[in-house]
């Protein structure tokens, strides 16, 4: 589809505690607790976490890391990332990174995540 989401993802749901890592946009505050996360914390590079998970330059600065814990009960999809045809920078092909879909929705708040800690910029 070349906009980004996931490509063969799997349904789970949490049993226990489990900490997940975003990297968001502060130009955005409301996307602090967005929907893309992952189980691993970020590179060191903005460039690398673009390539590995295909996040344009226009959909994010990706310069703010938060750190939360998914809670139990809470449902997510795993799968790796789809191709992302961008309109500046590089574009990505398919990435073989597993990308963690949470369903947040602060406008309804619905947020699956708690036990966060107050972000940091990132990269350091």
């Amino acid at each position: 589809s070349e906009r980004g989401s996931l490509c063969m993802g799997q349904v789970f749901e949490a049993r226990s505690s489990i900490t997940v890592y975003r990297v968001w946009n502060s130009e955005k505050d409301y996307t602090e607790l967005g929907t893309w996360w992952s189980f691993a914390p970020p590179g060191e590079s903005r460039e690398s976490y673009r390539e590995a998970n295909a996040v344009c330059e226009e959909w994010s600065r990706l310069d703010r890391l938060v750190v939360c814990e998914l809670k139990i009960g809470a449902r997510f999809v795993i799968g790796p990332g789809q191709s992302a045809a961008c309109e500046t920078g590089p574009s990505y092909p398919k990435s073989a990174t597993n990308q963690v879909y949470i369903p947040n929705d602060g406008r309804i708040d619905e947020i699956h995540v708690d036990n966060c800690q107050p972000s940091s910029a990132w990269p350091d």
